[in-house]
């Protein structure tokens, strides 16, 4: 069952692998589209996080088998990737992306809920499962790059091609019922509203705040890496980014280590840290004898997203009260993967259109080193304002900590 499961996690990501890091490239460099148009195109997904538990909780939690909701929207979603691939207007390519992000975007939490379903201690085991998501991430990325195809629409339709696969793979996983079909839909078992009151608390406001003000510097990374890395003439950029998940990866197993020894505040301030620290290197690198900047920008990936988001995953876990956790999980999701990233599709894109220079036959070019300062200076704020304002609460840390071993 368990490596069932891991195959389920390896397609999951592979799929959204697959096209959204290279998506940039193709639009910037073969449809000519601003900064702006990508940034919003690259900002679907982020919708897609803000109203993905309407689906997860009225699909999958009350009227359908999970495994059936997966195949549904994986089909649908491959469709909606072949249409996409032939588009070159922005409005009809960015309508069909949408609708295709609101199709895919719940399937990540539905892959983790039918997992949590079939494993007797997921807090033991699942990390094991979900790593192979990262895997699926790093393969794709890497035959993506081996393919020189980043400038393409060769990417979605791989991805397609991966969906397809996928929703038929759904259908030969474990029967996986709803559990809540008899009970009364409320609208407040959707939308994590009932955490809210958590926010009173000072430490957990400020996490919350800086949760979602690090995703708006975060896009600038997702949105436009790629093409940075194209247009600077680095070779088998996707390949060379998923250097990124293999550090992932890597930090995942240091985290109980440095956890003992740093404590929550500053293993989160660390992850910040990071974010400006690669931005500082991906300005002052280049694709000859600075490559090794670029290089290092890439692989502090892993500790940006660990030391941020997995960290304040725990952290949750330990302040939330039983009850609530669920919810204050959902309602920190909303914050970055939603809003936070919605915000931060708009402001890169506005600052790399403003950055902008007429190039050969019509292909914009960007001053990348005022780009990522930008970003880098977005990232340091936010590092600031959590130091100075973030109070741990060492005591209950603690004895939550003793409660779970």
């Amino acid at each position: 069952m368990k490596w069932r499961l891991r195959l389920m996690m390896l397609l999951e990501y592979a799929i959204w692998g697959a096209w959204y890091v290279t998506v940039g490239t193709w639009l910037g460099k073969t449809l000519h589209f601003s900064g702006q148009e990508i940034g919003a195109i690259a900002g679907t997904t982020a919708i897609g996080a803000m109203i993905s538990p309407l689906f997860v909780g009225l699909l999958a939690d009350r009227l359908f088998d999970t495994r059936c909701v997966l195949a549904v929207l994986h089909l649908a979603g491959a469709a909606l990737l072949v249409v996409a691939a032939q588009q070159q207007a922005f409005a009809i390519l960015y309508t069909v992306l949408l609708v295709y992000s609101l199709c895919y975007m719940p399937t990540l939490a539905l892959t983790t809920s039918l997992a949590m379903r079939h494993i007797d201690d997921p807090r033991e085991e699942f990390g094991a499962i979900r790593v192979f998501g990262t895997i699926g991430w790093i393969v794709v990325g890497l035959i993506v790059g081996t393919w020189g195809v980043e400038a393409t629409a060769s990417p979605l339709h791989l991805a397609a091609g991966l969906s397809v696969v996928m929703a038929l793979y759904c259908i030969t996983l474990p029967a996986t019922p709803p559990l809540a079909r008899h009970q009364r839909f409320e609208w407040r078992h959707a939308l994590p509203l009932e955490s809210l009151h958590l926010l009173r608390g000072r430490s957990m406001a400020v996490f919350a705040l800086a949760s979602f003000l690090i995703c708006i510097p975060l896009q600038f990374y997702y949105a436009f890496t790629n093409l940075f890395l194209n247009e600077i003439g680095v070779v088998n950029a996707a390949g060379k980014m998923t250097g990124g998940q293999m550090s992932e990866l890597l930090c995942m197993l240091l985290i109980p280590w440095f956890f003992r020894r740093l404590g929550v505040k500053y293993m989160l301030a660390v992850g910040m840290l990071a974010w400006v620290l690669r931005y500082a290197m991906f300005a002052f690198g280049n694709a000859d004898q600075l490559m090794w900047m670029l290089w290092l920008g890439i692989i502090l990936h892993g500790i940006c997203f660990d030391f941020f988001f997995v960290v304040g995953q725990i952290y949750i876990d330990r302040e939330a009260p039983p009850a609530l956790r669920a919810a204050t999980q959902g309602l920190i999701t909303f914050l970055t993967y939603g809003l936070g990233m919605f915000v931060g599709s708009w402001l890169s894109g506005v600052v790399v259109d403003t950055h902008a220079q007429a190039g050969a036959q019509g292909v914009a070019m960007h001053d990348w080193h005022g780009i990522w300062l930008i970003a880098g200076g977005c990232a340091a704020f936010v590092l600031v304002l959590f130091v100075a304002l973030f109070k741990e609460r060492r005591a209950v840390a603690t004895d939550a900590a003793v409660a779970t071993t």
